[in-house]
């Protein structure tokens, strides 16, 4: 899922999205907490398109990509 959906932003392509393995760029979003970033990802928040894009995604594979994203 992260390879077809997330990747097209998330692996450098675009400056404001916090790529993956940037522990420093995702440690003040985790910091919001979980409920708060699966929320901008399903509604979108600043450049990320409402549900980034995968309208197949449910709350739990949003959790389970942002943790792969920020370790």
């Amino acid at each position: 899922m992260y390879n077809r959906v997330c990747a097209a932003c998330h692996a450098g392509q675009l400056p404001t999205a916090p790529e993956r393995g940037d522990q420093a760029a995702w440690a003040p979003r985790l910091a919001q907490g979980m409920d708060t970033l699966v929320q901008h990802v399903t509604q979108g928040f600043k450049a990320m398109p409402p549900r980034g894009l995968c309208m197949e995604c449910r709350a739990e594979d949003y959790q389970a990509i942002i943790i792969l994203m920020s370790e």
